[in-house]
């Protein structure tokens, strides 16, 4: 099929009189075809719908016969799906394959367009807040993921932006206030992209039927109005919608860094430029212009980013400890199987669980964990039975990690006798000096090989615990009589070779005994 533009071509060459051996050439035709298309009328537009129809030009498709059927089935069911309009065509003796009939059935159908919104939001209205993520590659040649959260007020167009490491709701809730610090207030609304930031579930229309608890309680506590958009509704998002894009086009993708800390002084550096000195291209002006009307209408915050706390619901364990972001937090026994609740700062914790609370410094580090010195007496005094106590007192140190699990192997494999004692020790010098004390005193005793409770008092500057039972308390790690006299003298003198000290305390039995062996008193 030619086109009406070529028909036009060959017409015009015709008109200056070329041959038709030249306008065949030129236009790529026959001279036949150049012939018939002079002969036709001048054409005006490039698609001539009415020359089309008459001359029939392209081949009809094979549906086009099934139009009637097709119109009928949509009448009755608009929403009638295409696979029942391919069978209805069947029935009326359609042959063709199903592309032809669900092109003609898209072309039938009711469209229901909405109309895409843009509306300016007033002072102090609205302001957009999103988390946002690029890949940076610095000079040295290393790639690295590096997340962001933006915040900008709809008015002013007054924008912030800090790099953050994650998009977990704690990450949101302390950029938001430290965000909304900046702008010198609250919003009448928040709104917000994404949904799964701050909700648990929502319905298909895109409204939230469960919020994120930790984030709703931090919305109470501000008092912020929140408007989660439905990702897939640009239009409800107004003229600020692209935020996150315009943050990567601006700045990410027009700027090479050298390393994280350039990364962020030339944030800081573009941050400034934007809202003091480039005019924003939907108002004309720079934010500072219009910032001002802004926080005139802006509400005070009730929260500053240091005071932020998040409540957290939670329950404590068997072991007396509430589990956090995989941290451990030690509560008293007493509260052991209670629900509570655990407040969140920047930099510590505080767990409420019935009438029992604790402080604890919050844990970074993983595998780190807190538990107070209190709590850890509170726990052997709480456990029924002295073999109990000793065994709780010896997990209290392996808890300390790898270099307190190998120290104690050694101690109980080369002191089997008087592990016990040595573990009560061990654990008094670890309620008085601490986890990181004892953690490192036991690193250095592995390194040396000096196993005993002696020289971890000596690296820790004390002297050594006294016992914390009566002799005649104490039972024996292992039954004397079966053993032989010579063992057990080969067996403490191996102790001290080992660099152990003599134990100070020995059974009255015993002693009476050894004096009678071979009748010599």
């Amino acid at each position: 099929m030619i086109d009406m533009l070529k028909r036009h071509e060959i017409q015009v060459l015709r008109r200056a009189e070329h041959t038709w051996n030249e306008i065949a050439a030129l236009s790529g035709v026959s001279e036949k075809t150049a012939q018939r298309i002079a002969a036709e009328n001048p054409v005006t537009t490039v698609d001539n719908a009415a020359e089309r129809a008459r001359r029939q030009v392209g081949r009809p498709s094979k549906a086009e016969a099934y139009r009637e059927v097709l119109v009928q089935a949509l009448t009755e069911d608009p929403a009638l799906r295409s696979v029942e309009l391919l069978h209805r065509a069947r029935l009326a003796g359609y042959t063709g394959g199903k592309s032809a009939v669900y092109a003609l059935a898209q072309s039938l159908r009711t469209r229901v367009v909405t109309p895409l919104v843009r509306f300016e939001g007033l002072p102090g209205e609205f302001s957009q807040h999103d988390f946002g993520e690029v890949w940076v590659t610095y000079q040295d040649g290393s790639d690295t993921k590096a997340h962001f959260f933006a915040s900008r007020l709809k008015y002013s167009r007054w924008v912030e932006v800090t790099l953050v490491p994650d998009e977990r709701v704690e990450t949101l809730v302390r950029t938001l206030v430290e965000h909304l610090t900046a702008f010198g207030g609250i919003p009448l609304v928040t709104v917000f992209d994404r949904p799964k930031t701050i909700a648990l579930k929502w319905g298909r229309d895109g409204v939230v039927t469960e919020w994120n608890p930790t984030f709703a309680g931090v919305a109470l506590d501000l008092g912020i109005g929140v408007e989660a958009c439905w990702p897939y509704r640009p239009q409800e998002k107004g003229s600020v919608e692209n935020l996150v894009g315009w943050v990567k086009n601006s700045f990410f993708k027009q700027r090479r860094f050298l390393d994280r800390v350039d990364l962020e002084r030339q944030l800081a550096e573009w941050l400034t430029e934007a809202n003091t000195i480039r005019p924003s291209r939907a108002t004309g002006v720079p934010p500072a212009a219009r910032i001002t009307e802004d926080r005139a209408r802006l509400r005070p915050l009730k929260v500053t980013p240091a005071d932020l706390t998040l409540r957290i619901p939670v329950s404590v364990s068997p072991t007396g400890v509430v589990l956090h972001d995989g941290h451990p937090y030690s509560m008293p026994p007493d509260a052991i199987g209670l629900p509570g609740t655990l407040y969140l700062y920047r930099d510590r914790v505080r767990i409420i669980a019935g009438r029992f609370s604790a402080d604890h410094e919050r844990k970074f580090q993983p595998g780190d964990g807190s538990i107070l010195p209190e709590h850890r007496a509170q726990r052997v005094a709480a456990v029924s039975g002295k073999r109990a106590r000793r065994y709780l007192q010896r997990q209290h140190l392996i808890d300390l990690g790898a270099a307190a699990l190998a120290y104690l192997t050694e101690l109980t494999h080369r002191r089997p006798r008087t592990w016990i004692p040595e573990v009560e020790r061990l654990h008094e010098l670890l309620q008085t000096h601490g986890d990181a004390a004892l953690r490192t005193a036991f690193e250095r005793g592995l390194a040396e090989q000096a196993i005993g409770a002696e020289y971890i008092a000596h690296y820790l500057g004390t002297t050594m615990p006294p016992r914390p039972f009566e002799d005649t308390d104490r039972p024996s790690t292992l039954n004397a009589y079966p053993l032989p006299r010579t063992g057990r003298v080969q067996s403490a003198a191996g102790a001290r070779r080992g660099g152990a000290q003599r134990s100070l305390w020995t059974r009255a039995s015993t002693a009476a005994s050894s004096r009678r062996v071979g009748g010599r008193s």
